[in-house]
């Protein structure tokens, strides 16, 4: 079922009708996407949010500050977790198409996991729709660490984070 939806998620890119734009110096965005599950009678039901809000301080570079929080309510027991990351991207732009490459640190927290650093590599591509509107697909590369003397010897030990959500710009 996973690989279905990925497929049509991908497909349906193919479809949309792109808008040439060209960011400037000074220009924001806010990117939002969300997800959740439930078990057959509600009783098992997680939620997760992510937004952005991002600054062009070239064309090309953009300062951006992430938050991401879950929730979890389960029979019994309620959980929840959060990350909050600033990243440095830099955007290529290829008329409607904006590959990004960047890096991100930031902080973990929350019920369920053990409070702590975050970092690494992020990349992924946000398609216009129009001039203001875009569809946004990314990945980062989360290590963990406690203090900085760490950092190094976590980085094979990190996690994937994926983003789907859609973004406008003003």
């Amino acid at each position: 079922m996973k690989k279905l939806m990925i497929l049509l998620i991908v497909i349906s890119m193919f479809f949309v009708v792109p808008a040439a734009i060209a960011y400037q110096q000074g220009d924001y965005e806010l990117t939002l996407g969300g997800s959740g599950s439930s078990d057959e009678s509600f009783d098992g039901t997680v939620f997760n949010i992510e937004a952005g809000l991002g600054y062009f301080i070239t064309e090309n570079f953009e300062a951006v500050w992430r938050q991401g929080i879950s929730y979890a309510d389960n029979p019994g027991n309620n959980d929840w977790n959060a990350s909050t990351r600033l990243s440095l991207d830099y955007n290529f732009n290829m008329g409607s198409w904006y590959p990004y490459l960047g890096v991100n640190i930031g902080y973990l927290y929350g019920d369920t996991v053990e409070e702590q650093f975050i970092a690494g590599p992020e990349a992924g591509v946000k398609i216009f729709v129009n001039e203001t509107t875009f569809i946004l697909a990314g990945i980062e590369y989360q290590f963990l660490f406690e203090n900085p003397k760490d950092a190094d010897d976590n980085f094979d030990d990190g996690r994937f984070v994926y983003l789907l959500g859609i973004g406008f710009t003003f």
